[in-house]
């Protein structure tokens, strides 16, 4: 089963995520963290927000680029979070995929379903608030987009969350707990 689920910045997607997760009860968990720790404050931050996953029972893995190297075998659940940040490190990182970012990222994705039963992940709606981006931020939209759109086209469910409410777009992501 393939969940996406989207928002805007604060919008609840990411205690959606984890609490379909927790629903689905099927063991073990594993969590994606694919925030690339750039200071002190992002350490700290990752380190807070792991100790709150141990405590729901997830481990952890740190995928900031090269998702379609990660094995995932022996999981029953797997939350990716988020195609954002990992779609920049790609993009962006050294040793990223650079232009083929979508491609590589596509392609992780469709090694993790083959490996775990319950895929759900994460991304960010960046695309509706009418503004004007550079040419670089527009890149970034556009390969976002892209990953965005296919996983969608895969997903058996696609939900927004906005102001903590889900919005089903595609399936019925209750059929699947």
């Amino acid at each position: 089963m393939l969940l996406l689920i989207t928002g805007g910045s604060g919008s609840g997607k990411s205690e959606y995520a984890e609490k379909m997760v927790l629903r689905l009860q099927k063991m073990p968990r594993l969590y994606i963290a694919t925030m690339y720790p750039f200071d002190e404050e992002c350490r700290l931050r990752i380190r807070r927000h792991r100790k709150m996953r141990a405590e729901k029972g997830f481990k952890t893995l740190e995928c900031y680029t090269g998702l379609k190297n990660a094995d995932v075998t022996g999981y029953g659940t797997v939350l990716l979070e988020c195609m954002s940040n990992l779609t920049a490190n790609e993009l962006y990182q050294e040793g990223g995929a650079k232009e083929r970012c979508a491609e590589e990222i596509l392609a992780g994705v469709h090694r993790l379903l083959g490996q775990c039963e319950h895929l759900l992940i994460v991304t960010n709606e960046i695309f509706s608030d009418g503004v004007d981006y550079d040419p670089e931020t527009r890149i970034y939209q556009k390969y976002l987009s892209e990953i965005n759109r296919q996983i969608a086209s895969m997903a058996d469910a696609v939900v927004e969350v906005v102001y903590s409410v889900p919005l089903v777009h595609k399936g019925n992501p209750e059929e699947m707990v």
